[in-house]
C-alpha cells in the first residue's frame, strides 16, 4: 500500500493504494470519476484515455502510484456549466452513439488538437522542410490518424472527425 496525492480536474486527492492499481481504477472506485471507462484493460481500444500532464493516455496502462502530473478527465474538460468546445461538437455532430467510447474520444481529440498546433507530426503528416516549424494542417486523413488508438464499435467515426474538424476551424478563425 502508498499514499498518493493525485492531482485530478484542479484539486489533490490523498488516497491509500495499492501499488498496483491502475489510474484508471483509482478514477473510478476511489474518486467516483466513472468517465473513462474499462473497455479492454490492455491499452487497445482508448475508453480510458484521459490527458496526464496534457498527453493523452491509456489509464488502464498507468498504475497510480506513477502518476506524478496533473489528471484531466471528460468530467474536468467542463469549465463550471460550459461544456468544452469538443463535448458542445460531439453533441451538435451526434458524434456518439452507446457513448461508451465518448470520454476516451473527447480526451484524445483535445490532445490531438494541441499536438498538432505544437507542430507534432503524425505517421501521415507530410514531410516538411527540415526547419519546418508551425502547426501541422488537420486534414480528415490526419484527424483520422490522431484518432486511431480510440475505438468506437458503434462507427460514428466520420461524425468524430466532423466534430473534431469544426472545433479545430473554429479555433482557426
Amino acid at each position: 500500500m502508498s499514499t498518493v496525492a493525485l492531482r485530478v480536474n484542479g484539486a489533490v486527492h490523498p488516497l491509500r493504494l495499492d501499488n498496483r492499481t491502475t489510474l484508471l481504477d483509482a478514477l473510478r472506485e476511489h474518486l467516483d470519476l466513472t468517465g473513462a471507462k474499462k473497455g479492454c484493460d490492455h491499452g487497445q481500444c482508448g475508453a480510458c484515455t484521459v490527458l496526464v500532464g496534457g498527453r493523452r493516455v491509456n489509464s488502464c496502462l498507468l498504475l497510480a502510484v506513477a502518476c506524478d502530473e496533473p489528471v484531466t478527465t471528460v468530467e474536468g474538460l467542463a469549465d463550471g456549466d460550459r461544456l468544452h468546445p469538443l463535448q458542445e461538437a460531439f453533441v451538435a455532430r451526434d458524434a456518439l452513439q452507446c457513448g461508451y467510447c465518448t470520454p476516451g474520444q473527447i480526451c484524445s481529440a483535445v490532445a490531438l488538437l494541441d499536438e498538432a498546433a505544437a507542430g507534432h507530426p503524425s505517421y501521415v503528416t507530410p514531410p516538411r522542410a527540415p526547419n519546418g516549424t508551425g502547426p501541422v494542417a488537420l486534414t480528415r486523413e490526419e484527424i483520422r490518424e490522431r484518432m486511431s488508438g480510440n475505438l468506437c464499435r458503434c462507427g460514428a467515426y466520420p461524425r468524430i472527425v466532423d466534430a473534431v474538424t469544426d472545433v479545430h476551424e473554429e479555433a482557426s478563425r
